[in-house]
């Protein structure tokens, strides 16, 4: 029996933190055939971050200018700005492997050239973009509810990556063009696919399984909620199987095994009491909620929920039966007591069963779903 979530995360590389290098100020580079820019003059900070900012997005390899605002502690100053340009932009900032810059001291101001190696060029870039209108096009329609979107989207990135468990492609081009990536990829592609739908998300840098991670937080309705897409999907791939252990999660719920680097919004709404919310609202929109809550498995959760090992496998002996391979519920007891529960269930003629879970604060329960093959 495997936790799945073990493997996914080992060595999860992330480079949102681009190395940064101030070259000697009398280094002469070799010449560069890479794309690249002038841009003549600079004479504030802000038309500087901006200056920078294009050349980002451009994917230009290298930038010379003339800055002549002010000159105090400049060093520290550009690259500061160079940083606050990057991280404007949450793809670039994930994307951006390093940069390097140097300066010269003129009569007129400071001449400056900063080179900068990107891991998706501007043409793979466009491909990612290009690719996720086709997409959204296809799994989108104009009746949605953003959060029908949200899961439409989710489902799809969990159902068209597998992990890369020799864990050497890092982009969301690399994941759409083969197939597979680690974790940055997932939340990269999903970063810009929940964007391009019109729905408000942020990459977040921190660390899962003991080892550095990133995924998605979420904006919905004024709510924020934090989306693993990496997580929810089994290592090793399974065709058609999602996981919905890491949809939309509290800063609570999710920090039980995720803990996270910079200060982002706070997640402080349960997902399941807000589509219970919404359904008891009703409205146009009723069934497309209830349909939410079904898919996610909440009703599951409730007080009629499997609570001994005994009605673990009847609840999976029901869901073979009906030629399932995934079963959620909530489970009182702890992990260890858990994976004893579990056991029997390979009287039922299973195989590779797998298991996740996720606390639920407010009672101690732990969220359990479980995979297995036949």
């Amino acid at each position: 029996m495997n936790r799945k979530i073990g493997v996914k995360v080992v060595k999860c590389l992330v480079v949102g933190a681009a190395l940064a290098t101030a070259l000697p100020q009398t280094m002469i580079w070799e010449s560069v055939s890479a794309a690249s820019v002038k841009a003549e003059q600079a004479s504030s900070v802000q038309q500087l971050e901006g200056t920078i900012l294009q050349a980002m997005l451009a994917r230009n390899e290298l930038l010379t200018f003339t800055y002549s605002g002010d000159m105090r502690d400049f060093q520290k100053q550009l690259q500061n700005t160079i940083n606050r340009a990057m991280e404007s932009d949450p793809y670039v900032n994930f994307i951006l492997k390093t940069y390097t810059f140097n300066y010269t001291g003129t009569s007129t101001g400071v001449d400056v050239t900063i080179r900068m190696n990107f891991r998706e060029s501007k043409a793979q870039s466009d491909y990612v973009d290009n690719t996720v209108q086709d997409v959204l096009s296809n799994i989108i329609t104009n009746d949605m509810t953003d959060h029908e979107k949200v899961k439409a989207i989710h489902d799809w990135v969990v159902l068209n990556l597998k992990y890369d468990v020799p864990q050497q492609k890092y982009t969301a081009y690399e994941g759409l063009t083969t197939g597979s990536t680690v974790c940055q990829g997932y939340s990269l592609l999903t970063y810009r696919m929940l964007e391009r739908a019109g729905i408000e998300n942020r990459i977040v840098q921190g660390v899962a399984g003991g080892q550095d991670h990133t995924w998605n937080l979420v904006l919905l309705d004024g709510q924020w909620y934090h989306l693993d897409t990496t997580w929810d999907d089994p290592v090793p791939d399974r065709a058609n199987v999602v996981n919905t252990s890491y949809y939309l999660l509290t800063d609570d719920e999710l920090s039980q095994d995720h803990t996270w680097v910079h200060k982002y919004p706070a997640a402080s709404t349960s997902y399941q009491q807000t589509l219970a919310g919404l359904i008891a609202e009703g409205g146009s929109r009723t069934d497309a909620y209830q349909k939410l809550y079904d898919d996610l498995k909440y009703a599951s959760y409730g007080d009629s929920a499997p609570k001994s090992a005994r009605e673990i496998l009847e609840l999976t002996r029901q869901a073979v039966l009906n030629g399932q391979s995934t079963v959620s519920f909530l489970y009182q007891g702890t992990e260890r007591n858990l994976v004893q529960d579990l056991t029997p269930l390979y009287q039922l003629g299973i195989r590779n069963l797998n298991y996740q879970y996720t606390l639920v604060p407010s009672t101690g329960n732990l969220r359990v779903s479980i995979t297995w093959t036949r």
